[in-house]
């Protein structure tokens, strides 16, 4: 075997993920246009590994009225970040700091009477989330405490503790509209707010869907939507053409001659069958390139989709190029929004066997980020 390494023809030596906040802008309008209320931008996990404060800052310029993360941690880093808009946090232990999400102006959610008590407990007139398990028995509360969380959040809130100004839930599969879950979620929904109602709530904001739901089922989305994945082009329904945000480009290390019987990678899981050219990126699965797409996935290289051989490593991945004309520096596009052929985020998710969120939000710190797209608010 031979390697063949020539001076780097391109001016990047590492990966590079590329960004582009046109994309995001383009899919918030989509879906400000199809909400039958507000938008609430869902930036948690750094914006689904997109950049939490830029990802929020263009959804909020073009149609988006909110945003809403999982932890406190993360609304007070969009704060620190210079983002005034409205903020929902909806997962956070019960001794968490809520006099400080108070101070910040951020809403949080409550999914139990334990949650309640420790809000209201913490200063008055805290903003929350009346949170219900709809249908996952995951967060939220189970439908057997409601009615007690909600006529005790009326007794808090007639004290001056807390202000009620939210009924939340979650549906588990609004990826298949066409499931019998989602109508019995959305009759549980309906009868939360009922009791609500009943127990002299009067919430202005009532939110149940995300993004496959505002989508594909109109009687979801109440008074405001959650979107997050869809604002970086991600549809878990595969309905509705959304624009991927994410490209994401290695350059070629070196390239070597291999003859056939040559094995690559740990375990020698392929070995070549006739003689061939092999091309090395410097990046593997601690970038986030799923291992189990190892012998499944390919690149965009000089033009053509070149398979992965052997297994992904934590550093690198090489590439079977036959007889195309590549050298050291040459560009692989590893994925992109596919308009030029290149694999996508969904081929990825599908080589992987998982979902396109893993794949973003796993993307690792060492790859150099960039970013391109629509102006941005300082302040929202």
């Amino acid at each position: 075997m031979t390697v063949v390494a020539v001076a780097a023809r391109s001016t990047g030596t590492q990966p590079r993920l590329h960004i582009d906040l046109d994309a995001v802008a383009a899919n918030t309008r989509l879906f400000a246009g199809r909400a039958g209320g507000e938008v609430m931008a869902v930036v948690k996990a750094d914006g689904f590994g997109h950049g939490a404060a830029a990802v929020a800052r263009t959804a909020l310029a073009h149609g988006a009225t909110r945003l809403g993360v999982t932890s406190l941690a993360e609304a007070f880093a969009l704060r620190a970040d210079g983002l005034d808009a409205p903020v929902l946090s909806w997962l956070n232990p019960v001794d968490a700091d809520w006099q400080a999400a108070q101070l910040a102006n951020i809403d949080v959610a409550v999914p139990s009477l334990d949650h309640l008590r420790a809000v209201a407990e913490a200063g008055p007139g805290s903003r929350v989330h009346l949170h219900l398990d709809v249908d996952m028995a995951r967060d939220g509360a189970a439908p057997g405490d409601w009615p007690a969380l909600c006529a005790a959040a009326t007794r808090f809130e007639r004290g001056g503790r807390i202000r009620v100004a939210g009924i939340m839930g979650h549906l588990g599969r609004a990826d298949d509209p066409k499931h019998a879950a989602n109508a019995a979620a959305r009759a549980r929904f309906g009868w939360a707010l009922e009791v609500a109602r009943a127990a002299g709530l009067c919430p202005a904001d009532r939110h149940l869907s995300a993004t496959a739901a505002t989508l594909t089922d109109p009687r979801t989305h109440h008074t405001m939507c959650r979107i997050g994945a869809g604002l970086v082009g991600i549809d878990p329904s595969r309905t509705t053409a959304l624009r991927p945000a994410l490209t994401l480009t290695a350059p070629v290390i070196t390239i070597r001659a291999a003859q056939p019987g040559t094995a690559v990678g740990y375990g020698h899981t392929w070995v070549a069958d006739r003689p061939t050219t092999l091309a090395l990126l410097p990046l593997g699965y601690a970038d986030g390139l799923p291992l189990m797409a190892s012998g499944r996935g390919d690149v965009l290289l000089a033009g053509r989709r070149c398979p992965l051989v052997g297994r992904i490593s934590m550093d690198m991945t090489v590439v079977d190029v036959g007889e195309l004309p590549v050298a050291a520096g040459d560009l692989a596009t590893v994925f992109g929004p596919g308009d030029a052929g290149e694999p996508t985020v969904r081929d990825w998710a599908s080589w992987a066997d998982t979902i396109e969120h893993e794949i973003v939000t796993g993307l690792g710190s060492r790859l150099h980020h960039t970013t391109t797209g629509t102006p941005l608010r300082n302040q929202p």
